[in-house]
């Protein structure tokens, strides 16, 4: 072999490694992923949250904070090495549905962006920054949104399971006090009407529908399954956590 390709064959299996490790982890186009940040983070970058919130560390990166609907034992974000979950870390505040946000950056999982991020961080997912109202100025807020979202439509489906444009207060007004306090804490009581279920613990995983005779009944799963509320025609008659039932 000529001396001057051997610089160049040698380099060839480290420049595989390196681009297959720095892979981009979005399917969605440069035009729409613009779009969505010029969008979201211009004319519609104030949001309300449309279900109560935990704020907790942002798993190895501790210049950001996690928005997330579900307690830390349920976050399915980053896998240990033994395909386990791992905790973004313990609750440090929670945030009530109907709390005033505003989004200041959209940011997807190109091969630039996952290199920038702290490797023990959910790197190829799209993070949506938020700052949220009550919360310290400059705080980096992030919003893990899932992966392979390839449309600008998509995404915004999936960005509406926890933010609307629209303010919460009349529909959170049309609740009990009682239910507006369990919204607030994160809470559930007997005969809360879907909405405030929703709004309390976040977006099921799975919903499981029956008939009982005349009666509507739901299974709501949460993720790992530890966490399971029951409805029946749209009210909740009773919850579970970890195989514990949470009402009397």
């Amino acid at each position: 072999m000529p001396r001057s390709s051997r610089p160049l064959f040698l380099l060839m299996p480290l420049l595989a490694v390196v681009s297959v490790g720095c892979a981009s982890a979005t399917r969605m186009s440069p035009e729409d992923r613009a779009a969505l940040d010029r969008g979201l983070s211009g004319p519609d970058a104030e949001q309300y949250l449309r279900v109560s919130g935990y704020l907790t560390p942002f798993f190895g990166d501790a210049s950001k904070r996690l928005l997330t609907p579900y307690p830390p034992e349920d976050v399915r974000l980053l896998d240990d090495t033994s395909g386990k979950p791992i905790s973004p870390g313990p609750i440090q505040a929670t945030v009530p549905a109907g709390t005033r946000v505003r989004i200041t950056k959209v940011e997807f999982p190109t091969a630039w962006v996952i290199t920038e991020r702290v490797l023990y961080s959910p790197r190829s997912w799209p993070w949506v920054y938020v700052t949220v109202e009550g919360a310290p100025a400059g705080e980096q807020v992030v919003l893990v949104l899932p992966p392979n979202l390839d449309r600008q439509d998509a995404f915004r489906t999936e960005l509406e399971k926890t933010l609307t444009p629209h303010p919460m207060k009349d529909q959170l007004a049309g609740f009990s006090a009682a239910v507006q306090e369990a919204v607030r804490t994160k809470k559930l009581v007997v005969d809360m009407p879907a909405d405030a279920v929703r709004m309390a613990w976040g977006p099921p995983e799975t919903v499981r529908r029956s008939m009982e005779g005349a009666a509507r009944n739901e299974e709501w799963r949460y993720a790992g399954e530890r966490r399971k509320a029951f409805l029946t025609d749209g009210r909740l008659v009773r919850a579970e956590e970890a195989g514990a039932s949470l009402l009397p």
